[in-house]
């Protein structure tokens, strides 16, 4: 259990509906797909997937000019996702930059855009003398978060986790960390990710992106369904403001929802495949650390990505842990599989969810797998408090992590 109590004070959202946590909500309670297929001339790449959903059009202009120069698109996302979550939080700026406000936030890889064009030059001519400077701060593993610190002001802590598609529950994690254990006050969490045709060429080479649904893009991905068939790569930023409680109620400011607790583990077995006994694991090590029995909980959020391994292990492992009485749904089959900013961004729709009340269903859910064991899907928008969430992360190289959410309570 954690020794200092951590909770959410603030979150913002950069996603393919667009900028703002307000454009992620409506997107999602209006049902809508924000994957689209594809453009330009992809017949000689080899690239069976054409599926992708991306952020439009931001107005990255806001952003100072010699802050954005060194920023790539992920960066650009994660700061305007933190202004937003600032905003929502009201945490003044000396508090912001002084040494006990961190920063945890990570991305799969620096810009695959900034390493094509980091590259590009050498590869061609042979020649290294075109390449700009600013363009390695666009492609080091920690360049969104660094890039973020710069531009924000901050000077404490600074963790730039990376494991894929749990890295931004990890970061969270680690952000609850650092706050219940003293070494910080407050810690801006998440994760950023941008969209590049490589990224799907990673999952389509593996045999794990969707391939069936070219032509009808918002019927992918599919999770947890019979015909499901594979990932749908997104991108995006999701940041969210941890505090210790009393560091808030000094504050005398809303507090959105206590972090209790957090759990993350590896399975060496396969570094593709993931495992059923693994996830189930994680899951009880999570609510170890929160104190919390699995019957308390209201509802979890799956990682589910669509793919028939990952969703069939999943699922089992929370029939294992859970049986079929919690409710179950996973959001990819809105907005797709935003890598390293998955688990931010899930988990403010998640946040969202307990705000509003509303339960959301698995889109694109039509036959439920039997194979993925027998949990409590949710078909359909449903009303009621949501007072307990376990929010699910997995990522290849056997990488799981869990949290879990709850109302503010005494």
């Amino acid at each position: 259990m954690l020794s200092r109590r951590v909770v959410i004070t603030g979150y913002g959202a950069v996603s393919p509906y667009g900028l703002g946590v307000r454009a992620l909500w409506n997107g999602l309670v209006s049902n809508r797909s924000a994957v689209t297929a594809l453009s330009g001339p992809l017949e000689e790449t080899g690239l069976r997937s054409r599926l992708c959903a991306v952020v439009p059009e931001l107005p990255s202009g806001e952003i100072p000019r010699q802050f954005r120069r060194t920023m790539s698109r992920m960066s650009q996302y994660a700061y305007l996702a933190a202004r937003e979550a600032l905003g929502m939080s009201g945490l003044p700026e000396d508090v912001l930059r002084g040494e006990r406000t961190g920063i945890v936030l990570g991305s799969t890889i620096g810009s695959v855009d900034g390493l094509e064009e980091f590259f590009r030059p050498y590869i061609t001519t042979g020649r290294m003398d075109a390449v700009k400077s600013t363009l390695f701060f666009k492609v080091m593993n920690h360049s969104a978060s660094s890039n973020l610190a710069l531009a924000l002001g901050m000077t404490g802590p600074l963790i730039a986790p990376s494991a894929a598609c749990a890295t931004g529950c990890q970061a969270l994690g680690i952000g609850a960390m650092l706050v219940a254990s003293g070494q910080a006050d407050a810690v801006l969490c998440g994760g950023a990710d941008e969209y590049h045709p490589l990224t799907t060429a990673t999952f389509d080479i593996m045999n794990a992106a969707s391939t069936a649904y070219n032509d009808s893009p918002a019927r992918s991905p599919r999770p947890f369904d019979s015909a499901r068939d594979g990932v749908v790569c997104s991108e995006g930023g999701g940041v969210i403001v941890l505090e210790a409680l009393e560091c808030a109620r000094r504050r005398n400011v809303p507090v959105l929802a206590e972090l209790k607790g957090y759990g993350t583990n590896v399975d060496p077995g396969h570094i593709a495949h993931p495992s059923r006994e693994s996830i189930a694991s994680c899951l009880r090590l999570a609510l170890k650390n929160a104190g919390i029995a699995p019957e308390d909980v209201s509802y979890i959020n799956a990682h589910a990505t669509g793919t028939p391994q990952g969703d069939r292990a999943e699922g089992l492992a929370i029939e294992d842990v859970f049986g079929a009485g919690v409710p179950v749904s996973a959001l990819k089959g809105y907005f797709g599989h935003a890598m390293a900013a998955a688990g931010s961004l899930e988990t403010i729709a998640c946040l969202e969810m307990m705000r509003q009340k509303t339960l959301l269903p698995t889109r694109n859910l039509e036959d439920p797998d039997p194979a993925c064991g027998a949990i409590g899907h949710i078909r359909r928008m449903t009303e009621g408090v949501v007072p307990t969430v376990v929010k699910n992360n997995f990522a290849l190289g056997g990488v799981n992590a869990v949290i879990v959410l709850r109302s503010i309570s005494e």
